[in-house]
């Protein structure tokens, strides 16, 4: 093994991997930070430029921007409340109000080095244990699949704050937004009543940007006097890295259980960041002693999330490299650029070019040190954004925002639901709706469609949930799950009345 990760480091530390690997990050940090511009669009921009670069220095470019854009999207995230890519959705719930509070320096500082320690983590499971965990991911059929997500529907109850009535409701409409469009098995429209925009359905980012994006403008505009006001006053630009890790080291299990999720989840072709990062959340949220603190503005929730969702990348290249099966989308882009280069991916990529694979366990852990750097060293910079008025702010960002929805299809419908589902989250807001459960019922809802339907398909005989034993094991932890928010309203009752007696 000492030898195969020697032949990587050979790979890597030459000039031209070194610096398009930093160039990659660098791009990866603005692509992940702007909302809209999906780590997908980034990595599949730099497809073409690496035809003229062996296939190393192309992969290189690619996992710069796959880390740097894991990290990236917590700095919109933090600062203004708008999540950069869809696996930063659960470090706006404690990032922000932490930056609100006047310490938008310190929650970066936590994010990035939780996504640090969780990449390396990632990185060090990557190397060492790849092919056991590819051969675990392969046994997840569509009845395995299914499970997981039931059990990642049931987090709809922890997030849904004071109310779970709310909650409930939320997700529901998440999971209605889900149904319009074209079916995802036999291909035939369903609730677009005639209108050729809704052929398409609601598209996942629009809605994500919409809810989050549009809906926190106008409440920031709302709350304001005038439209000179900064968003966030005396926001402080101080921070120290020194407290920073000690912080992060002093909750090991919640680092550790949370990178371990997101490797896990990676592993999972067509899971990936999206979940990982809110399922990390929400059991940090059940494993706190003081779960009632959970979207204040604590450091448990960033950590969480932050370490999942870098804990990703290195999961989805477990199948990749493994057995030739794309963990996600950025991964399938990978695997083209290997097929372009004569490479053909499968189960026999290590044991040919071991040299290329370990070449690239090492340039996914070594991406992390120049994500560290480069984003350590752009706090300050970053923090000066709240200091913007929001006259210049809100059109910046409503531009990007609608410029980012419209490339991912080319449709001038996504503008109209990118402002739809913003003024159905202002609205949400204003009646204290959460909007968690909305994006958490649009992520899982197609994949638990789809699962169950294949799973039906496949075998007519329903007793395959439950027989199955990774299947089984979900679905107890889903009873388990939907049963754990009551026994803590029950416990915070308990010492609420043992409070008061004393």
């Amino acid at each position: 093994m000492i030898d195969l990760i020697a032949l990587g480091v050979k790979e890597i530390f030459q000039p031209y991997p070194l610096i398009l690997l930093f160039l990659g990050t660098v791009a990866g940090i603005v692509v992940g930070c702007i909302p809209g511009f999906t780590i997908t669009m980034g990595v599949a921009l730099t497809l073409p430029l690496t035809f003229g670069m062996t296939s190393i220095q192309g992969l290189s470019v690619m996992l710069g921007v796959l880390v740097g854009g894991l990290a990236g999207g917590q700095i919109s995230g933090i600062l203004l409340g708008i999540p950069g890519t869809p696996s930063s959705v659960a470090t706006v719930f404690d990032g922000h109000p932490m930056a609100k509070r006047g310490e938008p320096g310190t929650a970066l500082c936590l994010g990035i080095w939780a996504s640090f320690f969780g990449g390396l983590i990632s990185a060090f499971i990557l190397m060492f244990f790849t092919p056991p965990l590819a051969n675990i991911a392969l046994k997840f059929g569509p009845w395995e699949f299914f499970s997981l997500v039931a059990f990642g529907l049931t987090i709809i109850a922890s997030l849904s704050g004071k109310s779970l009535l709310k909650g409930i409701i939320a997700g529901l409409l998440g999971l209605i937004s889900t149904l319009f469009g074209t079916d995802p098995m036999t291909g035939v429209l369903r609730f677009d009543f005639g209108l050729h925009g809704l052929s398409g359905g609601f598209s996942f980012l629009p809605v994500l940007i919409g809810l989050f994006a549009f809906s926190q403008l106008m409440s920031n505009l709302e709350r304001r006097e005038g439209a000179g006001t900064v968003l966030i006053e005396g926001a402080n630009l101080g921070f120290s890295s020194l407290k920073t890790v000690k912080t992060i080291l002093r909750q090991p299990f919640n680092l550790v259980r949370s990178s371990m999720i997101g490797v896990f989840i990676g592993a999972l072709p067509g899971a990936g960041g999206s979940i990982s990062n809110i399922l990390s959340y929400d059991q940090a949220l059940k494993g706190s002693k003081h779960p009632e603190k959970f979207g204040t503005g604590i450091p448990d929730g960033i950590i969480a999330s932050e370490a999942s969702n870098n804990g990703t990348g290195g999961g989805e290249l477990i199948p990749t490299m493994a057995l030739g099966i794309p963990g996600s989308a950025v991964s399938a882009i990978m695997m083209g650029a290997l097929i372009l280069h004569g490479i053909q991916p499968g189960p026999l990529l290590i044991v040919e070019f071991p040299d290329l694979v370990y070449g690239v366990f090492v340039a996914f852990f070594l991406a992390h040190f120049f994500m560290l750097g480069i984003q350590l060293y752009g706090i300050r910079l970053f923090v000066r954004l709240t200091r913007v008025p929001l006259y210049v702010l809100v059109p910046a960002i409503l531009v990007f925002c609608s410029v980012g929805s419209y490339s991912i299809h080319n449709r001038f419908f996504d503008i109209w639901v990118l402002f739809i589902f913003g003024v159905l989250g202002y609205l949400m807001k204003k009646f204290e709706f959460p909007l968690a459960p909305v994006i958490l019922g649009v992520i899982l809802g197609p994949i638990a469609e789809t699962n169950f339907r294949r799973a039906l398909m496949t075998s007519s005989d329903y007793t395959l949930f439950f027989t199955r034993p990774i299947s089984l094991f979900f679905l107890i932890l889903c009873f388990l799950s939907l049963l754990y928010p009551f026994y803590q309203r029950y416990r915070e009752k308990k010492r609420s009345s043992n409070r008061a007696k004393g």
